[in-house]
């Protein structure tokens, strides 16, 4: 059949299959355990691959799921960074909670990397890059800059080159997973007072 009288379940199937055959020769040097593992996926890979939701582009950089993107760096700590921002974390138990303040921030990792030489950062947040970077600007500048004022270079929050800054270290994921990725934080937090509501009206009653 023509590509052009193809209908379009079929052509889903013979791309999939075209994929599945490079999965195949891509692992064709592998370790067996890793071959045996991909003949048993091979049936779901084959569904999955044809999914109609794929990542796309978070603006400068970084993916983009549904309505969450994604934020990866690594930088350079400062000579005494390491232990300052340490020390910081661990009087807040651990837990950065001023970013709370940015309403549109999932979760923040800290990692300190390479004998304490490296930090990784990253975080996911709703929408798109330059106004997430902005929200941080406009709502916790001053927490920002205690944070990063470890790291090697940092301009500072409110630098008009903090974006370039950012984008220069940061590293876009080649695969992501969001479980729930059409759900921003503020659905969650509704979905939260539901869910408490009904549990505190079941108890009233119950």
């Amino acid at each position: 059949m023509a590509p052009e009288t193809m209908t379009r379940p079929e052509a889903e199937k013979n791309a999939a299959a075209a994929t599945m055959q490079q999965l195949r020769e891509a692992y064709a040097d592998a370790p067996e355990v890793g071959r045996a593992g991909l003949e048993t996926i091979i049936g779901d890979l084959a569904g999955r691959v044809t999914a109609p939701l794929r990542t796309t582009s978070a603006g400068r950089a970084g993916l983009r799921l549904g309505k969450v993107s994604e934020l990866t760096i690594i930088v350079d700590l400062a000579p005494g960074g390491a232990k300052r921002l340490r020390t910081l974390l661990d009087a807040l138990g651990g837990n950065f909670s001023a970013a709370e303040k940015v309403g549109t921030l999932h979760d923040m990792r800290f990692v300190f990397l390479e004998n304490d030489t490296k930090m990784l950062f990253c975080t996911a947040y709703d929408g798109d890059f330059d106004a997430y970077i902005d929200d941080f600007a406009t709502k916790i500048p001053a927490e920002m800059d205690v944070v990063f004022c470890n790291v090697e270079g940092w301009p500072g929050i409110r630098n008009p080159g903090i974006k370039d800054w950012i984008v220069k270290n940061q590293f876009t994921a080649d695969g992501w997973y969001v479980a729930i990725p059409n759900q921003t934080v503020a659905d969650g937090r509704r979905a939260e007072k539901v869910v408490k509501a009904v549990d505190e009206f079941l108890d009233s009653v119950g």
